[in-house]
């Protein structure tokens, strides 16, 4: 059992990574065509998506984390 929880933990983790690399790709672009930073604007479609997908994963890595401590 903890072979597989290792592995959905490597995969939960690259999907992390990818989706945090996504993120922050977008407000790199988004500043390139006049987005300015300092303004507070409202998280709408994918990008909604995106962050909600980024927490819940994280939850996930974690709580597998937890199980892969616990399990003998």
């Amino acid at each position: 059992m903890k072979v597989y929880l290792n592995i959905v933990q490597i995969i939960v983790s690259i999907a992390v990574m990818a989706l945090v690399v996504m993120q922050s790709k977008e407000a790199g672009v988004a500043r390139l065509f006049g987005g300015d930073s300092s303004i507070h604007r409202t998280r709408r479609g994918v990008e909604k998506t995106m962050f909600q997908l980024t927490i819940i994963l994280s939850a996930v890595f974690f709580v597998t984390a937890l199980i892969n401590v616990l399990v003998k």
